[in-house]
């Protein structure tokens, strides 16, 4: 093979120790992830707000505009726009496909609750159609596609204008009170 069939070769792992210069970034960075986890702690402040996805306080979160409208058949349609930007880059000029994941299970996880009795996530799959820019407006929508007994299976998609990038499907289980009231114990603790 040719070192231009190659190129991508290796680009996950680093070849060469940092220079002085990216330590120093990597430190400032790190002492960023600390002030971080303190300024999303605050117990007063709501969980969306916190959110890693579409958090306002959060300074990780790309911050996703969400919201509910009704198809001409009257069922919702959850529709999530975000711009990601560079340091959502995974492949050269592209979103990391983890984060749209995230995104894919937040746009979902909304449509999921407009079936009267949400739950948690437990199967999101994903299929990458085109690669996904950054820098530029995106568009992510989920919608319910139907309930059987707990379960809630949803579909989604994400564009880049017409451009189709990704398409998902998820199934959720609808929390029982008393798993949902262990999860808000297990919180305070953590907070302790």
């Amino acid at each position: 093979m040719s070192d231009a069939q190659n190129a991508f070769q290796g680009f996950h792992v680093r070849q060469v120790p940092m220079t002085p210069e990216e330590e120093e970034k990597a430190a400032i960075a790190q002492t960023m992830r600390e002030e971080i986890a303190q300024l999303v702690s605050v117990e007063s402040v709501s969980f969306l707000d916190r959110s890693p996805v579409i958090g306002a306080i959060n300074p990780i979160a790309a911050p996703m505009h969400v919201e509910t409208i009704t198809s001409d058949d009257g069922s919702a349609v959850v529709v999530g726009t975000v711009t990601f930007t560079k340091q959502f880059e995974g492949a050269p000029a592209c979103v990391h496909g983890g984060f749209i994941a995230a995104y894919f299970d937040e746009v979902l996880g909304v449509a999921q609750s407009t079936s009267g009795n949400p739950g948690m996530t437990v199967n999101l799959s994903i299929d990458y159609r085109s690669p996904t820019p950054i820098n530029k407006p995106l568009v992510f929508k989920g919608w319910v596609t139907s309930v059987e007994g707990r379960k809630i299976f949803t579909s989604g998609t994400l564009h880049d204008g017409d451009r189709l990038c990704a398409e998902c499907t998820a199934i959720f289980v609808s929390m029982r009170p008393e798993v949902f009231e262990k999860m808000v114990k297990m919180r305070a603790e953590q907070a302790k």
